[in-house]
């Protein structure tokens, strides 16, 4: 097939079955390998539509794809789309009963899948590789590759057993994806599952429609509160480190006239499940949750992530935090943290070997460093991934859009502060040292003679959550240290230079804004030009539609159809099925299936 039929053909294939009209970044270039049959290694980040990059070559050719995919509700999450959209997929796993896999696999035998989803245990017996080899085989797909690497972050050992694919299936192309992968991973994923010459495709791993912020956590209820009242009747995720957490939060909003459900490991799992259906089935909007929370889930139109307390690292908050705006709609992603929730971290992280637990702890600093960063949030998270922005988000971060301010004699104030560390004997933590530069009558400060020194006061007009966050930032910026054990804060090389006014230093502070002008400011321009046009109460008729259509089906709300369709729905609001198809991810068999509904109830 020439290169023009090829792009022709999959624009129609994608056309029909999801009702696009364009491709995403590097989506053709993945979907071309695949259809030449070369091997390929595809990262994109989370929302940047992998999965369509081989779903719709799959349509193109004779035979069978199969899917490697390692979570189990991810499975079934992705058939029900595809059998939504008209197209014959199924999927083999420990949750079906036998006589249903003896069914998957006579419609397979009988040549009547198209895709195949199953978990690598499984692929790897020899009674499915048998069956395979029977089969016209188009190409197989390794999904969430970095599983096969020992340097990735989520290493699965039955991962390891499909480099032996490449030798069953020769002349079969393999297709490995993954959202998340470093260059070393990236290499390890090719070496281990033996890929020959593969087309290497790495889109960028910047996320433009998510907003990122970050705050000290004064009050954890009114400042979680201050994001929910941004975002009425939107769906959100908050975590937290701890289960108690969890808990206390989620009692405390539902106290406070929101509706909210609690998500841990320590729930019995029939609550588990049913909360977490709730949420994704869009009966309730805000789920609170620990780290367990989010994996296996596709829910794309999470319209915020708050962290409630401090990720363990990048990675982790890059993961988290992505969770939101997977539809390419704006989302925000909130932070607030304290130091607190660094020594809880320590204590949890404690008990891993050396060499782990030194590693562990690194990323733990540079995710606080991220919290007292200066630069552009989206620029810092993209270097810390090895790429880089062409110029700062401008609107999509608190630091671009001005939340802060820099304060114009950071020197003078940096050596007030050392110079109190020094004058203390460099053997108090921050929160006494700030005690002693605001002047504090504290009992500790007093019973040590402290309020004799000459720094005792120096920072009387601050509040001491500034002179906290002045310490952060000097810790961050590498002038001074904090002692593993006691947290006691201890000057560096820099600091000290920094004393004798050799070094120059930067601190910033909070910009003074109303409540009203700091919602406007996280309202990002983005959301004002996807909300443009846009009947918001139609939106809302449209939005409980869909979700008794979805109850019906027994499928997900995004299923029928995701929010940037019944945005454009109610902004064009057409009267004809031909208008309806011309419509953003209306696909030939949903509108075929909900195509009158929708037009009966715009016409309403």
């Amino acid at each position: 097939m020439a290169k023009t039929g090829m792009e022709d053909a999959l624009l129609d294939i994608i056309h029909e079955f999801w009702g696009y009209t364009e491709f995403r970044p590097l989506q053709q270039e993945a979907m071309t390998a695949v259809l030449e049959g070369r091997d390929s290694l595809v990262v994109l980040p989370t929302g940047g539509g992998k999965s369509l990059c081989y779903q719709a070559p799959a349509l193109c050719v004779d035979g069978m794809a199969v899917v490697v995919s390692p979570l189990i509700s991810l499975m079934k999450d992705q058939v029900d789309a595809l059998r939504v959209c008209g197209i014959s997929a199924a999927y083999l796993n420990s949750s079906l009963e036998q006589e249903e896999s003896r069914h998957v696999l006579r419609e397979v035998r009988a040549g009547n899948i198209k895709l195949l989803y199953v978990a690598p245990e499984r692929l790897m017996l020899e009674g499915m590789l048998s069956m395979l080899a029977e089969i016209k085989l188009a190409f197989i797909v390794i999904d969430e590759a970095h599983c096969v690497s020992m340097w990735g972050h989520d290493f699965r050992p039955h991962y390891r057993e499909l480099q032996e694919l490449k030798n069953i299936f020769p002349k079969c192309g393999i297709h490995a994806y993954t959202a998340t992968a470093t260059e070393q991973v990236r290499s390890d994923i090719a070496v281990q599952l033996g890929l020959n010459s593969p087309e290497l495709l790495v889109g960028s791993f910047d996320r433009p429609n998510l907003t990122y912020s970050v705050a000290r956590r004064a009050d954890r209820l009114a400042q979680v509160c201050e994001v929910l009242d941004r975002h009425p009747n939107e769906p959100g995720v908050i975590y937290c480190i701890s289960r108690a957490d969890v808990e206390s939060l989620s009692e405390s909003l539902n106290n406070a006239g929101y509706e909210s459900r609690p998500y841990h490991a320590g729930l019995p799992d029939e609550e588990r499940a049913a909360n977490q259906e709730d949420f994704i089935q869009d009966r309730v909007d805000i789920i609170v949750a620990t780290i367990a929370f989010g994996m296996g889930i596709d829910k794309p139109n999470v319209r915020y992530v708050i962290h409630a307390g401090l990720p363990k690292s990048l990675e982790n908050y890059q993961q988290e935090s992505g969770r939101a705006g997977r539809d390419g709609l704006e989302a925000e992603c909130v932070l607030f943290y304290s130091e607190q929730d660094t020594v809880i971290w320590k204590l949890i992280l404690e008990d891993q070997p050396d060499e782990s637990k030194a590693t562990a702890f690194q990323s733990l600093q540079a995710m606080q460093n991220y919290c007292h960063a200066f630069d552009c949030r989206h620029r810092y998270l993209m270097q810390h991934f090895g790429q880089d922005l062409e110029q700062d988000c401008e609107t999509g971060c608190d630091l671009c859009r001005g939340d802060f301010q820099k304060v114009d004699d950071s020197v003078e104030i940096g050596q007030k502060i050392l110079s109190s560390i020094f004058r203390q004997d460099q053997n108090y933590g921050a929160a006494y040292t700030a005690a002693v530069l605001k002047g504090s009558k504290d009992k500790k400060v007093l019973a040590n003679n402290h309020d004799q020194l000459s720094t005792y006061g120096l920072l009387k007009n601050e509040s001491l959550s500034t002179i906290r966050n002045w310490l952060s930032q000097l810790v961050s910026q590498n002038f001074v240290t904090k002692t593993a054990e006691y947290q006691q804060l201890r000057i560096t090389n820099s600091g000290w230079q920094l004393l004798r006014g050799e070094a120059t230093l930067q601190l910033m502070r909070p910009a003074q804004a109303s409540k009203s002008e700091k919602t406007k400011r996280a309202k990002s321009q983005l959301a004002d030009a996807n909300w443009e046009g846009v009947d918001k109460g139609l939106f809302e008729e449209l939005r409980q539609l869909r979700k008794q259509i979805a109850g019906e089906k027994g499928v997900q709300p995004y299923m029928v159809f995701g929010d940037t369709t019944l945005r454009e729905l109610a902004r064009d609001k057409p009267k004809t099925i031909a208008e309806f198809l011309e419509i953003w991810g209306v696909g030939q068999k949903k509108c075929d299936d909900f195509g009158q509904q929708f037009l009966e109830c715009i016409a309403k």
